[in-house]
């Protein structure tokens, strides 16, 4: 005869309750990570992308259009964070994740079947600024609802550590795409992937889009949203997002670093390592997949770290490093450029940035006030990306054209960690 346990259904209970939190945070993730696939895979074929819808006037010129086209698509994620984002924060975080999640399927599709320039002359470009465009209304929200949806179903004492697997999440998409890029560049050779090989990894996006779906409508409303007796028309919201524009200020600034260091490491280190280093395709890929393996393995680290000791000495300590040692890393890539000093480097950086992005998507949610919570960190998060993270392979590109030096974005860098150390320093509202 079975003698029950004292005690056994309240564990039963809590174990059942931990499951399903665990598998929340996978639903709502996933959808983050096509988000995530589709910017990685425009960023490392940027230059088969220009050199089959821009005019071919030039090497250099197709490819900076081509990153041209890719900062566009950032533009577009204020537009996103206000008016999606104030969607969600009127109609619920569920619905408001599923509507991203179709936007970003119609852009990636739009990029994926677009004739080239060849073909249909300047509407192959439109078509593509288009589908970029529509991509970056999408992730203007995206980021931000499963930050702030994650934010409300962590358990007590444990919020770094669930939204940090919102981060978590890209940079699994970031090694998948890595994965495809190896053995395409293992299959198809260089005349094949300009003709069609790039479009193979953005079509893989679109046909794991319907299992994205499944996985994402099985998402509950969470528990904040739900009790919230008044939920504000979008007027409101917008208003009351304009009345805290000190802390999107703020917010703003903090999010620059997480920003170009993450479009640094990952988008623009394919490029930089076979354009400016003259580093194989294959090697320069497989640096990027480590890149986003050790991202992986920091952020939620440095989310763990922050609920035992604060998000602000992470903030601080992590900035404070990036601005003295990000430009002296790369000028020493750049005095002796081989693979495994770029592996290094991109270690270095990656553990900079999972230490400094763990602690600060959390941080962000938590200033934000509740009633404009995913509409005011989705503007934060776009405005710093529009501005500065978008356009970072762009900016790094010229940079190293105007000054040929190849160690310029690592002034980027330093720029970027003084901006977010200054915001850091001088704190605006509910601080950990």
């Amino acid at each position: 005869m079975a003698i029950a346990r004292p005690g056994a259904p309240v564990v039963a209970a809590a174990d059942a309750i931990g499951r399903e939190q665990v598998k929340s945070v996978v639903r709502v993730a996933a959808g983050n990570f096509l988000e995530m696939y589709d910017f990685m895979i425009y960023g490392y074929y940027a230059a088969a992308i220009g050199r089959a819808f821009f005019p071919k006037s030039s090497e250099s010129a197709s490819l900076m259009l081509s990153f041209g086209t890719f900062g566009a698509g950032f533009l577009m994620r204020p537009l996103g964070a206000l008016t999606l984002g104030a969607y969600i924060d009127r109609h619920g975080r569920r619905s408001g994740l599923i509507l991203t999640l179709g936007l970003m399927s119609i852009g990636t599709l739009s990029i994926a079947l677009a004739p080239p320039y060849a073909a249909i002359g300047l509407l192959a470009p439109l078509i593509v600024v288009g589908g970029r465009l529509i991509q970056g209304l999408s992730a203007g929200v995206e980021l931000g609802g499963v930050s702030v949806y994650l934010a409300e179903i962590a358990t007590p004492g444990r919020k770094g550590f669930y939204v940090s697997w919102q981060s978590a999440s890209q940079q699994l998409a970031v090694v998948f795409a890595a994965l495809v890029g190896v053995v395409l560049h293992r299959l198809v050779s260089g005349v094949r992937m300009d003709a069609w090989g790039w479009r193979i990894p953005l079509l893989i996006g679109c046909a794991i889009v319907p299992v994205l779906f499944v996985i994402r409508r099985s998402l509950a409303e969470t528990d904040a949203f739900a009790r919230r007796a008044h939920h504000p028309a979008i007027g409101e919201i917008v208003r009351s997002v304009a009345a805290n524009w000190r802390i999107v200020l703020s917010g703003s600034m903090m999010v620059v670093l997480t920003t170009v260091a993450f479009y640094t490491i990952t988008a623009y280190t394919p490029t930089f390592g076979r354009a400016a280093l003259h580093l194989d395709e294959g090697d320069v890929l497989i640096v990027t997949l480590c890149g986003g393996v050790s991202n992986f393995v920091w952020l939620p680290l440095s989310g763990a770290l922050s609920d035992r000791i604060g998000r602000r000495p992470l903030l601080i300590g992590f900035s404070l490093v990036m601005l003295l040692t990000a430009y002296p890393a790369l000028a020493w890539l750049s005095r002796d450029v081989s693979f495994t000093h770029l592996l290094i480097v991109e270690l270095w950086l990656s553990f900079l940035y999972g230490g400094y992005n763990g602690a600060m998507i959390v941080h962000l949610t938590e200033i934000m006030p509740g009633h404009v919570r995913a509409s005011g960190f989705s503007l934060a998060y776009s405005l710093a990306t529009a501005l500065f993270g978008g356009f970072t392979p762009l900016v790094a590109t010229y940079l190293i054209a105007v000054t040929h030096n190849t160690a310029m974005p690592g002034v980027w860098l330093s720029c970027a960690a003084l901006v977010s150390l200054v915001a850091v320093m001088a704190p605006v509202g509910h601080e950990r």
